[in-house]
């Protein structure tokens, strides 16, 4: 007995049992297949003379068995194409992709206009892009968890397609700006420092400010501007350090994703656009907004760090107590980021070159503060790789004033605090 399979230009397939000598035909099936088949015919032909009736029989169990196989898995692709993510449950919804079904809709108008049409090369529409990128934000992988698997089949390279073309229309200005911007009048200014004074009683407080590092991978070592070296970090793995400053809420009213791990968080400050701003309103409005950094930063009348030596049980050491507590702001908020956005992880390590990192960091940002304005839960999942990103920073002399008047001007706002709030 022989097994035949042809197909034929028109997608049909005819597979059929036979022998030599005579053929006579038992029966016929006709099946639809999504993928390569449009009508599959199955001929089961067998010589009666030739061939018994028990062999007979294991032939066309054997073929309906297939057939049967066949139709099965046809059923299950064309079921898993009709599942929308939307279909699932809120709590699940948001564990998969960190925002709520409401907040994803709108980011899917938002970044549409930024992200280019279907084409035959990838026909995924947008809604599928934005989930895909979503997904890699939370996890950190390529590799779709059980669950979102049924609601975003596509290929690996289709995955790197989408996260560039989300990760490019989220750092868009027009959409940056909205969801992640400094304070820009007196009435944003005194709303964000009444809620510092009313959670933590500490008056003038407009900000947080601190570092952390996002592992990358080794980027290449002929880069005349930043060389591979330069972006090992103290902890000896390469990192991009980044540069928050947040509010009471956690909302984060900055970011600088841009220098290399080894640059030292005072470095970054000065370089950075926010200390300018700080500084002229410092000199239109003196010493009534400032923000709080630890100790690795320069004291400043703009920005107040911790009392050094201060005596037990004197109201220094209340000062830095209160300062400590308030400034805790943007540890929690360091936390919340990469806990929700779980590829900033140290051990997710992101394998882009640094400006794609950067990106990828600035989109996670905007993310987080839409979440942060609509009050999405964060879903909580136990990792032992959680690893804030935080690396220890030699202290700031700020101890001996020597000529600079900028850090006299921040020993005498310090002193003025500690007397009138802190005694």
């Amino acid at each position: 007995m022989e097994v035949a399979v042809s197909y034929s230009s028109n997608s049909h397939a005819k597979f059929v049992v036979y022998n030599a000598l005579d053929f006579k035909s038992i029966a016929c099936w006709q099946a639809t297949s999504h993928f390569r088949m449009r009508h599959l015919h199955i001929s089961l032909k067998f010589s009666c003379k030739k061939l018994k009736y028990s062999k007979m029989n294991r032939a066309l169990f054997v073929a309906i068995n297939n057939l049967e196989q066949n139709e099965n898995a046809v059923r299950r692709n064309r079921f898993y194409r009709r599942m929308d993510a939307f279909d699932m449950p809120e709590n699940q919804f948001i564990k998969h992709f960190r925002l709520s079904k409401p907040l994803v809709r709108d980011l899917i108008l938002r970044v549409s206009r930024h992200i280019p049409a279907p084409t035959r090369r990838s026909a995924i529409d947008v809604q599928t892009k934005v989930l895909l990128a979503l997904n890699f934000f939370a996890t950190g992988s390529y590799q779709l968890p059980v669950g979102s698997n049924i609601y975003l089949g596509v290929k690996q390279s289709s995955v790197s397609r989408s996260l560039a073309e989300v990760v490019e229309a989220l750092n868009q200005q027009d959409i940056f700006s909205e969801w992640v911007s400094f304070p820009r009048n007196v009435a944003e200014l005194t709303r964000i420092r009444a809620g510092f004074f009313e959670k933590y009683n500490f008056p003038g407080v407009i900000g947080c400010i601190d570092c952390t590092h996002v592992a990358i991978v080794p980027p290449k070592k002929d880069d005349l501007e930043y060389p591979e070296y330069l972006y090992v970090n103290r902890k000896r793995y390469h990192s991009i350090n980044v540069q928050l400053i947040c509010d009471s809420d956690l909302k984060i009213l900055h970011v600088n994703a841009r220098f290399p791990g080894s640059t030292n968080d005072a470095y970054i400050w000065r370089n950075c656009a926010i200390e300018p701003l700080m500084r002229q309103l410092q000199n239109n409005i003196p010493n009534s907004y400032f923000l709080l950094g630890d100790s690795g930063y320069p004291l400043r009348p703009w920005l107040l760090t911790p009392i050094q030596n201060a005596a037990a049980g004197s109201a220094e050491e209340n000062y830095n107590m209160h300062q400590t507590r308030a400034r805790a702001t943007i540890e929690r908020c360091n936390g919340v980021l990469k806990m929700r956005f779980r590829c900033l992880l140290k051990h997710r390590v992101l394998h882009y070159t640094p400006e794609k990192c950067s990106k990828i960091i600035n989109a996670c940002v905007i993310l987080h503060n839409m979440c942060i304005a609509n009050n999405v839960p964060l879903m909580n999942e136990n990792d032992d790789e959680f690893d804030m990103g935080i690396i220890g920073h030699p202290l700031q002399n700020n101890v001996i004033a020597g000529n600079n008047p900028d850090l006299v001007a921040g020993r005498e706002l310090q002193r003025r605090l500690v007397q009138n709030y802190f005694r």
